[in-house]
């Protein structure tokens, strides 16, 4: 028998959507900001668009839109109730036995394993990476937005991140892991897709379908 379960709550879905849409926004504008591709329009011989500040100033918005939704994340991650399958992942992540056959349900080998949690130990190894990212990303965003602006949050947060800055080794290694953070999402993005797709096709449980509509299909003897 096979029944609606409910695996993904309303909050969580909707951290997911605005932190992948954050995501895309903060590498288009990235590239654009590292490498202006496209020349403003000109009247007169003068600009009049401003389009680099324009690209900055939808980067910052977003940048601290990551950062705020990543924050909210943490919390639903720790705290929210519903949020327990997730944090019942990290049994599944430590269990050798889980990783083999996980591997083995990748290579069309074996059956899919079932599961404590959510997330199986490469997704949730995968996952902790990509935070990983996410506050290297912000960390280093921050470092870069209080040199360029000097009064309210900038001014505030000057004399704190400066000793980061040094930790990180100064301005110039800031910005460069600054773009390496951005290439993990680069790189993580296509494979994430793909997973999704595959465990959704392949595994016929509607697993891509939960992060749209909170609900996957399960056998009831799974449970």
């Amino acid at each position: 028998m096979i029944k609606k379960h409910y695996e993904f709550s309303f909050w969580l879905r909707v951290t997911h959507w605005v932190r992948a849409i954050a995501i895309i926004i903060l590498t288009a504008s990235g590239f654009y900001i590292a490498y202006p591709f496209i020349a403003p329009a000109h009247n007169g011989g003068e600009p009049v668009n401003f389009l680099n500040a324009l690209f900055r100033s939808w980067h910052v918005i977003f940048g601290f839109l990551l950062i705020s939704v990543t924050i909210g994340k943490f919390y639903l991650f720790f705290f929210d109730k519903q949020s327990k399958v997730e944090r019942a992942s990290f049994k599944d992540f430590i269990n050798p036995k889980v990783w083999i056959n996980q591997i083995k349900y990748y290579l069309l080998i074996g059956k899919h394993p079932h599961g404590k949690g959510v997330y199986n130990p490469l997704q949730f190894m995968a996952y902790v990476g990509v935070y990983g990212a996410i506050i290297l990303i912000s960390l280093t965003g921050l470092i870069l937005y209080i040199h360029v602006y000097h009064q309210g949050m900038g001014g505030m947060l000057y004399d704190i991140l400066r000793p980061v800055e040094a930790m990180f080794g100064g301005l110039a290694w800031v910005r460069q892991l600054h773009h390496i953070a951005m290439w993990i999402f680069i790189i993580f993005l296509p494979i994430h897709i793909y997973l999704a797709v595959f465990n959704s096709v392949y595994g016929k449980s509607g697993a891509m379908d939960s992060i749209f509509s909170g609900y996957r299909w399960v056998k009831k003897k799974d449970k």
